[in-house]
């Protein structure tokens, strides 16, 4: 009973994570075409351009607050060398760099 019932298991997992990708995909999707049948306000418009950078936020926050003096320098770095250029990709790497070097230089607490 119990190799039957594996049996089972086994057979129906990959039709079942491909429901739920399915399910997944549809409510993403129709959230996406349902927003673009709307007509938006100038307010929700900048509303929703705030969210990745409030997400992004709310993702690193907590890494930086753990990470230390040498974290905050490198957050800070990042954040100087973002506003300073600009560019996304040109401040992850100031911070990658930054928190190598920091990461090697600090003494351990």
């Amino acid at each position: 009973m119990e190799a039957d019932l594996l049996a089972l298991t086994e057979w129906w997992s990959p039709l079942l994570i491909l429901a739920m990708g399915v399910a997944t995909y549809a409510t993403r999707a129709g959230g996406l075409v349902l927003i673009k049948r709307m007509r938006l306000s100038p307010f929700v418009e900048t509303w929703l351009g705030q969210i990745p950078g409030a997400v992004f936020i709310a993702l690193v926050a907590p890494m930086v607050l753990r990470a230390g003096p040498p974290g905050w320098i490198a957050a800070a770095l990042t954040l100087a060398a973002a506003r300073l250029w600009g560019n996304f990709l040109a401040a992850m790497a100031v911070g990658t760099v930054a928190i190598a070097l920091l990461r090697a230089l600090w003494p351990a607490a």
